[in-house]
This record gives structure tokens, sequence and C-alpha cells, in this order.
């Protein structure tokens, strides 16, 4: 993984613990354990790092809950 990559994973762990009020490390553990981490994140950051940050937590989170690592709403 490269540096920008790298900063970009940190950004999207730091900005979805901070919405869904849970501690980094948790943010960090579900998603390597559902594979987003390095399933989705890491290989799509072409075009995730293009998003807006508003989009890109809704992106995240849909997904999330769509893999079963966060409750529906």
């Amino acid at each position: 993984m490269d540096t920008k990559t790298l900063e970009f994973v940190t950004y999207c762990i730091s900005k979805l613990a901070s919405l869904l009020k849970m501690p980094q490390l948790e943010v960090y553990r579900r998603l390597v354990e559902s594979g987003i981490l390095y399933g989705y994140i890491v290989p799509s950051y072409d075009v995730l790092h293009t998003f807006g940050s508003h989009y890109l937590m809704d992106d995240l989170t849909s997904y999330m809950r769509e893999k079963g690592v966060l409750p529906e709403k």
C-alpha cells in the first residue's frame, strides 16, 4: 500500500469512527474482518478518493450494513 492510499484509509477510519461514535480500532477491526478494507477500500482508492466526504461516508456505511458489519437503520 502506498502512502496516499494509507492516508486515505486512515482518513476513512477516522471519519467513520466519528460518525459511528465508536473507537477507531473497532472500526478498523470491523473493516478488516468483513473484508471491506482490503477487498473494497484499498483496491477502489482511485475512485473512492474522488468522492466528497459526505458521499464517501454514506457509501461506506451502506456497504458496512450490507455486509452485516453495522445494524440496519
